[in-house]
């Protein structure tokens, strides 16, 4: 379900597995819960969320104080949240800007509007993997529900093995839905903590192309963002 990356008296951050849930489906505890449980009984706070079928890094404050100071920061966007998408479709552009209100639509998804009354931003850029793959570094300016996922989608290139916004046969044929949150940046007490997490399933996110990216990616942070 998760592993525990580093564990202290005002938070622990944890890497979650794709297809767990974050919160209790039916008879079976969420990914919050279980944590809670293990590690911080008397008291332990959500300060954001990943999809299910996402993987990655997830930070809970473990104190009141330390869980309004984070959610502060995610809230003006002073914290740093960066992820991995791989798609096989190629992009309308290869790397920018995409923003716009979000809607609801139909089966629980969301679509993405050209109206900016309260947009959804993501900044990326886009590299060439191999033959009908890309990957995307993307990072959210902002942190609406699916919006990753919507935003890859308005670009033509829906993430690989997402059944909500790809074809459903094609994400069938995947081994998982190629979204994961690879690195996270917030401060606290005059302190920066960084955190970063390579995806440890899928086997695009193994195979030798991936791997070859990493140098040009692995300090996202530096990236000159468009």
């Amino acid at each position: 379900m998760y592993d525990v990356v580093e564990k202290n008296s005002d938070f622990i951050v944890v890497y979650k597995y794709p297809g767990v849930s974050f919160h209790r489906e039916e008879n079976e505890a969420g990914l919050f819960e279980q944590v809670k449980a293990d590690h911080s009984p008397d008291a332990l706070f959500p300060v954001h969320r990943l999809d299910k079928v996402t993987s990655g890094l997830l930070v809970m404050a473990r104190t009141e104080a330390v869980n309004l100071a984070l959610c502060q920061q995610f809230a003006e966007r002073t914290s740093e949240k960066y992820y991995f998408a791989i798609s096989d479709k190629k992009p309308s552009k290869k790397q920018g800007m995409i923003k716009g209100d979000m809607v609801k639509a139909r089966r629980g998804a969301w679509k993405l509007q050209p109206s900016l009354e309260n947009p959804a931003i993501t900044q990326f850029f886009s590299y060439f993997l191999a033959e009908g793959r890309r990957l995307f570094v993307l990072r959210p300016r902002t942190g609406k529900t699916h919006q990753l996922r919507v935003a890859m989608k308005s670009l033509g290139s829906p993430i690989a093995g997402d059944s909500l916004y790809n074809d459903a046969i094609a994400a069938s044929q995947v081994d998982r839905c190629y979204l994961h949150a690879f690195q996270l940046a917030f401060s606290l007490n005059g302190e920066t903590h960084r955190f970063q997490a390579l995806p440890r399933e899928g086997l695009w996110f193994q195979d030798e192309a991936f791997t070859a990216l990493l140098p040009t990616i692995n300090e996202p942070h530096n990236l000159l963002w468009p």
